[in-house]
């Protein structure tokens, strides 16, 4: 069978109430997706961000009566949104497909470093001996997809494999999907502390942690302002270069003498600052490692 698709370029401020009239409408589906490139990584806690410009998509089963409907979402629209003009709402029709298994084949098991694979809920583990991270596509930031992800989880994996990892306490600062907590946990940390501004990201992580087997007590989630005092053997913080940067002085002074460092989220240009504030911080910073166009920055406090 067919679906009939309706498409709209909208505002953020628009997504809302859009939607509504899409579902009163009868939309079996709706999906809201980026309309450029242009990631959210930080958004205000409580919040649900979208982007400058949004794509709201509703597909429906029923092909009938196309011009009736839209005639009744122009009306419903003014109403609503009075002064306000409706935005351009497309529609196509589009061939019977298996779209749940189309988007879950876009996601595979992604090797990282020697031993580490994420591996989605779906799939088989390719090395069942391996360490197998089951994390499956969400809300929250980290996946392991993005370069960012991808290499911190290579950086812990070669903590790991040097035996550097084993026994330590993590803390994970902007901890999203809670990939990277979870992921030391797996490959020896003995406990592990993820901060993060948004609520859903909290929960993302609960549930990640509860779907890889990770007892509530080796992983503890709060908001940054619960984060107690103190230094932590590894640190990581996956957020942007401007928060980095901003927040140095803090997280700097979570990383306990002697211990690890490893930041991303940055861009190529944007590395030298973020090096820069971390050397005003008293720690010792490596190269940059660089993959397509983005940087992790590692580093240590002396003893």
């Amino acid at each position: 069978m067919p679906w009939l698709q309706l498409k709209a370029h909208i505002a953020p401020e628009q997504a809302e109430t859009l939607e509504e009239l899409l579902l009163a409408e009868g939309a079996t589906a709706i999906t809201l997706q980026d309309a450029h490139d242009d990631p959210v990584f930080e958004p205000e806690r409580g919040s649900t961000p979208l982007w400058n410009e949004t794509v709201l998509t509703g597909l429906y089963d029923d092909l009938e009566g196309i011009a009736a409907m839209l005639e009744r979402l122009a009306a419903a629209w003014a109403e609503t949104m009075p002064g306000e003009p409706l935005p351009v709402i497309e529609h196509e029709l589009l061939a019977d497909r298996d779209w749940e298994r189309e988007w879950m084949d876009d996601f595979t098991p992604l090797r990282m470093g020697q031993r580490l694979w994420i591996v989605p809920s779906w799939h088989a583990p390719p090395e069942p001996g391996a360490v197998n991270l089951h994390l499956d596509p969400g809300l929250a930031f980290g996946t392991g997809t993005h370069p960012t992800t991808a290499l911190c989880l290579e950086w812990l994996d070669g903590l790991a494999v040097a035996g550097v990892l084993e026994g330590r306490e993590v803390l994970d600062i902007g901890c999203g999907s809670g990939i990277l907590a979870i992921a030391a946990l797996k490959l020896g940390a003995e406990s592990a502390v993820g901060t993060d501004i948004d609520p859903q990201a909290l929960q993302a992580s609960r549930d990640n942690a509860e779907r890889n087997a990770i007892a509530e007590a080796d992983f503890r989630l709060c908001y940054p302002e619960q984060l107690d005092a103190g230094g932590f053997p590894v640190v990581l913080a996956n957020i942007l270069a401007g928060p980095l940067v901003e927040l140095a002085p803090t997280i700097a002074g979570h990383v306990a003498a002697g211990g690890l460092l490893a930041l991303s989220g940055i861009l190529e240009p944007q590395a030298e600052e973020v090096l820069e504030a971390y050397r005003a911080e008293g720690l010792l910073m490596d190269e940059p490692v660089v993959r397509e166009g983005w940087v992790r920055l590692s580093g240590y406090r002396a003893m």
